[in-house]
């Protein structure tokens, strides 16, 4: 799904809305129209995304919702954030382990020892894609702190993007890479938590151990949701806003608390988010956030009566290439 070739995506909606008509299915169609109908009224969509979607090579699908202008900001982990890199650097030396559910300990332990960290049936090679990125990404950090500049984490990502200095390393077109995608658009990345990622830990290495002087080089996770604020009220100034969100977790409940932040702790007026959908696999339970209903977030203020909301309950690597692709052939 490249996003030069668009001709692919009339076929997809079509062959959606005709097979997709019960049950998670047909709330796949109903969530894509409802985000199509969205976007072409002129309103803004906020994409969410936790999980390891990024490893899953999503960036085929997101970068081309990013450049049609169907994604106006991104709130990821720091996972998310550094994988596209990754894997924008290491695609070639990644390895697929399609039997991963049948590994033994003892086979865990030799790709540790290969280094080659698993996610699910994908190892990462740590050499190829971690030390690769972190050898660019700490002279970005020393300049900063050399200059006595404060960046947010993905301001750093899209420096070197920028830079193209690792441009010689890239083993993907960048038209797959939803990080370059969003670099060339210029759509914000708000990530909540960034210090639970491998760059994170990286950082904190960093200070500890003396290479850097202290950790006010990358703004925190509050800065993060203030900057959020800022652009939530100047885009839901003009328009309604939307909130599509992939997984559960920080990256979607720190995004879509901007809104009763502003309207319930500095008693301002704004819109609430008129367009809530979550593809989610975690089923409602005893307090788990990530499988409550989007009912639930009327309650605490970020939805309304007349907000659309949606909830596919289904795998997010099946599901979000399947709408995106629907959004993106109108």
């Amino acid at each position: 799904m490249h996003d030069g070739n668009h001709s692919s995506f009339p076929q997809v909606k079509s062959f959606l809305k005709h097979h997709y008509r019960h049950f998670n299915s047909a709330v796949l169609v109903d969530a894509a129209e409802a985000y199509a109908d969205h976007v072409r009224s002129g309103g803004k969509m906020m994409l969410a995304m936790a999980g390891a979607m990024s490893t899953a090579e999503l960036g085929i699908s997101l970068a081309a919702m990013i450049r049609g202008g169907k994604v106006h900001a991104v709130s990821c982990t720091g996972a998310n954030l550094e994988e596209d890199l990754f894997n924008l650097v290491a695609h070639d030396q990644y390895r697929r382990v399609p039997n991963y559910r049948e590994l033994k300990p003892e086979e865990e332990l030799a790709l540790f020892h290969d280094k080659m960290s698993r996610v699910t049936d994908t190892c990462i090679p740590e050499d190829a894609a971690m030390k690769k990125v972190e050898g660019v990404i700490f002279d970005f950090w020393k300049k900063a702190q050399d200059e006595g500049r404060r960046c947010f984490p993905a301001e750093f990502i899209m420096d070197i993007i920028r830079s193209r200095a690792l441009a010689h390393h890239y083993q993907i077109q960048e038209t797959d890479s939803w990080l370059a995608a969003a670099c060339e658009k210029g759509i914000p990345i708000f990530v909540p938590g960034w210090e639970d990622s491998t760059l994170g830990n990286f950082f904190v290495s960093c200070v500890r151990s003396g290479r850097l002087k202290d950790y006010t080089i990358v703004k925190s996770g509050l800065e993060t949701m203030d900057a959020l604020i800022d652009w939530y009220l100047e885009e839901s100034a003009s328009g309604e806003m939307g909130f599509f969100q992939i997984g559960g977790g920080i990256a979607g409940d720190f995004a879509i608390c901007a809104v009763p932040l502003i309207r319930l702790d500095l008693r301002m007026e704004c819109r609430l988010w008129s367009y809530f959908c979550q593809i989610s696999d975690s089923t409602t339970s005893y307090g788990s956030y990530s499988g409550a209903v989007p009912n639930e977030k009327i309650t605490w203020g970020k939805l309304g009566l007349d907000s659309r909301r949606y909830i596919i309950e289904s795998d997010a690597t099946i599901v979000a290439p399947l709408v995106f692709a629907y959004v993106l052939a109108d």
